[in-house]
């Protein structure tokens, strides 16, 4: 059974399997495509090391939006046609996330959580709990990349050189959820770091 909800130009439903699906209607001859991903949302502890973790990939805050116990935050790669002066909390911000063709991510924080040391999120990967996978970001150097990431501490679930597909990794966002990052135009199955 599909169980549906509807709220101003947003649809949710839930899949056979239990997961949420969320669709939004833009505007009228912006984007031709019937359907287009439009954004992956994760929900985060603690905005402030989301945003500073997901800045570091590039990423730049496009539209934030705080409601009564929730707030979100979209965030874009395609920065190119993100106005270095907009602000994110204004109608501009709103429309411009309605119109881009590009997948943004959306994350979503309950307020309180970031005071609470015991709360985290099921990330998709634990034992019994498998389902999201990761989110993907496209590098020049995946060497080069890690190594800034490693800075930020939050560990890896694979390491460049690690297992037996090498040249891609897979970091640790602050909640814990899986961020792969592999070579723009596809790895070198075999190829090892000369160091």
């Amino acid at each position: 059974p599909l169980l549906f909800f509807f709220f101003l130009i947003i649809m949710f439903f839930t899949t056979a399997d239990g997961y949420w699906v969320e669709i939004v209607q833009r505007p009228s001859g912006i984007i031709k495509n019937y359907f287009n991903l439009s954004q992956t949302m994760i929900r985060v502890k603690d905005p402030k090391k989301s945003l500073a973790f997901y800045r570091s990939l590039g990423m730049k805050l496009v539209r934030e939006r705080h409601y009564g116990d929730f707030s979100n935050y979209f965030l874009a790669s395609s920065s190119s046609s993100i106005p270095e002066t907009l602000d994110p909390g204004s109608e501009e911000a709103n429309h411009l996330v309605k119109s881009m063709f590009h997948p943004i991510l959306e994350l979503t924080h309950n307020h309180g959580t970031e005071k609470d040391e015991s709360f985290q999120h099921y990330n998709g990967n634990e034992e019994g709990r498998q389902g999201f996978g990761h989110i993907g970001f496209l590098v020049d150097d995946v060497y080069k990349a890690c190594d800034a990431i490693r800075s930020h501490g939050y560990g890896f679930r694979k390491e460049p050189d690690g297992g037996s597909m090498k040249g891609l990794a897979f970091a640790y966002d602050p909640d814990g959820y899986s961020v792969e990052i592999i070579k723009r135009g596809g790895i070198d199955f075999g190829d090892l770091k000369v160091t």
